[in-house]
């Protein structure tokens, strides 16, 4: 039996006009956020996974569903609790009294874009059970292998650390995460627009309800994907990234930088950015504008600068000035 051929790769006008399409989908529910979806593109064009923070009631949950009912991806949710636990997400392999032989129950885990809802609800213990497959793409039970789909997806939400019934994301958790975004309070107008939009419906919001449909497929992603393996990074661009990420770790501010894990997801995540804007190289501006979400998750302030009240965003932007960038 032969292998099946794999996907041509999509023109770059190809995928700019792909994510354009998704962005118009995703708009028609969604009141602003438009870095937040445009990071969302990014991380799906790169295969990386993206944890959303923000205070309840800013549509995090919301805008996960609706980016995957743009994408016609198999869809699953987990809503994460204290007393959820492993095999809750994974399966488990069940005993059947009648062929007398075990089967497997697979998880919510088995699909192509998973939400793992208010992640920090659980135990460390639990959320551990996402490490293989975030890093790997398989699930291991009873010593045995079962692959994931190669385009499968995390998009976490979290509440503020602050919050009441939180647990920390351990930092093994936390690098397997190309992205955290912080979700803010709408503004002045698109929280008008909001209300407007949504006030006179009744009962929540649901992405089927408001027009949403896939614009996309695996078969259209896998294309898009190949066309980013096409996307050229210079050597000047990449001795940038590696001494942007390096300063994390020479900061005096900063008491545990960012691991060459980091340097390569950015360097991915930018030539996913430049695929999404229709260039076949890499910018220093792609890596300047996708740096602070790829590295705020990973960087512990030393105790000096938590005292000052320092903020790892500032301290970012701050190494961003100061590495010089190439051209």
């Amino acid at each position: 039996m032969t292998e099946p051929l794999p996907s041509p790769a999509m023109t770059l006008p190809e995928v700019a006009g792909l994510a354009e399409a998704i962005r118009g989908e995703v708009g028609k529910a969604i009141v602003g956020q438009a870095e937040t979806v445009d990071h969302l593109l990014v991380a799906l064009q790169a295969q990386g996974h993206v944890l959303l923070e923000g205070p309840p009631g800013t549509a995090k949950t919301f805008l996960a569903q609706c980016f995957a009912a743009s994408l016609g991806l198999d869809f699953g949710r987990i809503q994460f609790t204290p007393d959820l636990m492993p095999g809750d997400i994974l399966g488990s392999n069940l005993f059947n009294f009648q062929t007398s032989q075990f089967t497997l129950t697979r998880g919510p885990i088995f699909c192509e874009l998973l939400l793992a809802d208010e992640i920090n609800r659980t135990p460390p213990k639990t959320q551990a059970s996402l490490l293989e497959a975030m890093q790997e793409r398989r699930v291991t039970l009873d010593g045995t292998a079962h692959p994931l789909p190669p385009e499968f997806m995390v998009v976490a939400t979290q509440n503020p650390i602050e919050s009441q019934g939180v647990y920390p994301l351990p930092e093994a958790q936390l690098d397997r995460f190309l992205f955290k975004l912080l979700v803010e309070y709408p503004s002045l107008a698109e929280e008008t627009r909001i209300v407007a939009r949504f006030g006179e419906r009744v009962g929540p919001p649901r992405a089927a309800d408001l027009g949403i449909v896939p614009v996309a497929d695996p078969a259209r992603l896998a294309a898009a994907a190949a066309a980013v393996k096409g996307i050229a990074i210079a050597d000047s661009v990449v001795d940038y990234v590696v001494r942007l990420v390096r300063a994390t770790r020479e900061s005096a501010d900063i008491a545990s930088g960012a691991s060459p894990r980091a340097a390569v997801l950015l360097a991915n995540a930018a030539r996913a950015r430049a695929a999404l804007a229709a260039r076949d190289y890499v910018l220093p501006d792609d890596v300047k504008a996708l740096a602070t979400a790829v590295l705020r998750h990973r960087l512990l302030l030393s105790p000096a600068a938590e005292i000052e009240g320092k903020q790892v965003e500032a301290l970012v932007d701050d190494l961003v000035q100061r590495t010089e960038a190439p051209w």
